[in-house]
């Protein structure tokens, strides 16, 4: 069982996008080394979930998120937003202690 979860809005969004591509897949969400801040959040997705992996549903969307990045996000809640400048999946993360400008940058 995992602490990280899924918005509403987030989960709509991924099964817009899965509609619209017409296969139902799993969105992948990943912390790799890199960014402004140290760590990066990477959005992608994949066909099925690796022997490794922890799967979060919600209505129906489905996501994956390895055990190595999965210390990263505990405690995590994956959202997606949309704002004047634009809309994106963010991760609200309680255990970044600083965060770039973009969002997508954090460190710990």
């Amino acid at each position: 069982m995992t602490d990280v979860s899924l918005s509403q809005n987030a989960a709509r969004q991924i099964k817009a996008i899965m509609a619209k591509q017409g296969v139902d897949r799993f969105m992948r969400v990943a912390v790799e080394g890199g960014g402004c801040s140290g760590f990066q959040y990477k959005f992608d997705f994949a066909d099925a979930p690796n022997d490794d992996d922890i799967v979060i549903e919600r209505d129906g969307a489905k996501v994956v998120i390895d055990e190595m990045s999965l210390e990263f996000l505990s405690g995590s809640e994956i959202d997606y937003t949309q704002e004047l400048i634009g809309s994106a999946f963010k991760i609200t993360n309680p255990n970044a202690t600083a965060g770039c400008g973009c969002g997508t940058s954090f460190s710990v």
